[in-house]
C-alpha cells in the first residue's frame, strides 16, 4: 500500500487549514497511530539520533510516521499562534497533532537521556558490533523504501545527487570550534535539519563541528548552560527546515524520496563497520577523537561473521517492522 506522505493544500496557504477551525477534532489521537507505537518510534528516533553516522529521520522513514512528523512540525508557526492568542486549545492542539508529537517527543527524550551512556560506550569501544547492526538496518530500510521512488530520470539524478551530497558530508574531518552559546546554537540549528533527513546523521555533523563530545557531556551532566542555546537552535531550524521538506515531498514526492534513498546510501559509507584512522588527536579530556579514516577489510573471519549476522539482524529488523505495519494499518515505509 504506497501511501503518499499526508500533506494539506490547506495547510500550506497562510491562512489557518480546517483543522485549526473550533471545529477541529481534539488531538487525543495519536495521528492514526497507536499510543504505544507511537512511544517506541521515539525511543528508536532517539537512539539513533545518538549514534554518529545514523539518522533519527531515517527511523522516522523506516517506521512510517515520516509524514505525520513533517506535519506536526509545520503547525508550529503564525497560525498556531493566533490560535493560542484566541484561546482556542482544541484547534491549536490539533494543528501540532499533539496527542501525537508529545508520546513521540517524550519516547525520543527518554530514549536520549537513558541511551546516551551504553551507545556512546558502544561507540567507543565496539564500533564494530554497533555500526554492523545499524548498516543492516538502513541497507535493508533502502531496498523496502526505494520501491517507493520515482526511477524515471529525474529520480536517477535526485538519487545520484543524494548519494553524492551524503558522500560529501560524511567524509569531512572534524574542525576544532568554540563551545559559546552562539555556535551551540547555528551547530544545534544545522544538526536538527540534518536529523530530520533520513540518511544524514546530526550526531555526525555535530562530530565535524566539534561539538559532539562537548554536547553529549552536556546531555549526561544535564547542564542548562550547553543544552539551552543548543536546543533553542534545534528549534529554528527544524520549524524553518520542514516546511521546506514538506513541500518538496507534497509536489514532488517520488522524487524526492529517490533523493532520500540516495541520501541514505551515501550514509552507507559512515557506517561500514571496518574501518582504519588516517588522522586523530585527543581533546582536553584525554580521549581519542578521529579526525579521518577511511573504510577497511575486515580484519579476521570471526569479525565477519559477527559484523555479518549484527547486519543480517539489522535487516530483520526492518522486514519484521514492515510486517508490523501491515499488520497494524501504519503507513510503510517511504510512503
Amino acid at each position: 500500500m504506497a501511501i503518499q506522505c499526508p500533506i494539506s493544500s490547506l495547510a500550506m496557504a497562510d491562512g489557518l487549514p480546517d483543522s485549526a477551525s473550533p471545529a477541529a477534532p481534539a488531538a487525543a489521537k495519536a495521528g492514526g497511530f497507536s499510543l504505544p507505537y507511537v512511544v517506541a518510534c521515539g525511543l528508536a528516533m532517539g537512539t539513533a539520533d545518538v549514534v554518529p553516522g545514523v539518522s533519527g529521520g531515517s527511523m522516522a522513514f523506516i517506521l512510517g510516521i515520516y509524514g505525520e512528523l513533517l506535519e506536526a512540525i509545520a503547525g508550529f508557526d503564525l497560525g498556531l499562534l493566533a490560535l493560542l492568542r484566541r484561546g482556542q486549545w482544541q484547534a491549536a492542539a490539533a494543528r501540532i497533532h499533539l496527542g501525537f508529537l508529545l508520546p513521540l517527543v517524550a519516547g525520543l527524550a527518554v530514549s536520549v537521556l537513558v541511551m546516551v551512556r551504553p551507545i556512546t560506550w558502544l561507540y567507543a569501544a565496539h564500533p564494530v558490533f554497533l555500526f554492523a547492526f545499524f548498516f543492516g538496518l538502513i541497507l535493508g530500510a533502502i531496498l523496502l523504501i526505494a520501491r517507493h521512488a520515482h526511477w524515471g530520470a529525474q529520480g536517477l539524478v535526485a538519487m545520484a545527487a543524494g548519494v553524492v551530497l551524503a558522500l560529501l558530508l560524511v567524509t569531512q574531518a572534524p574542525v576544532t570550534m568554540p563551545h559559546d552559546p552562539f555556535t551551540l546554537f547555528w551547530s544545534g540549528a544545522v544538526a536538527i535539519m540534518a536529523m530530520i533527513l533520513p540518511g544524514i546523521s546530526g550526531s555526525f555533523l555535530l562530530l565535524v563541528l566539534g561539538q559532539y563530545q562537548y554536547v553529549m557531556e552536556g546531555v549526561k551532566a544535564f547542564d542548562l548552560p550547553i543544552l539551552l542555546p543548543f536546543a533553542a537552535g534545534c528549534a529554528i531550524g527544524l520549524i524553518s527546515f520542514v516546511r521546506l521538506l514538506r513541500w518538496l515531498l507534497h509536489r514532488y514526492h517520488g522524487q524526492v524520496v529517490a533523493l532520500l534513498v540516495g541520501f541514505m546510501a551515501g550514509s552507507l559509507w559512515k557506517i561500514w563497520p571496518f574501518r582504519t584512522v588516517i588522522e586523530s588527536t585527543r581533546n582536553a579530556k584525554g580521549k581519542l577523537i578521529v579526525l579521518r579514516d577511511a573504510l577497511a577489510p575486515p580484519p579476521d573471519a570471526g569479525s565477519l561473521v559477527v559484523a555479518a549476522v549484527l547486519a543480517a539482524a539489522g535487516i530483520a529488523l526492518v522486514v519484521g517492522i514492515e510486517q508490523l505495519q501491515h499488520r497494524v494499518g501504519v503507513e510503510e515505509m517511504g510512503g
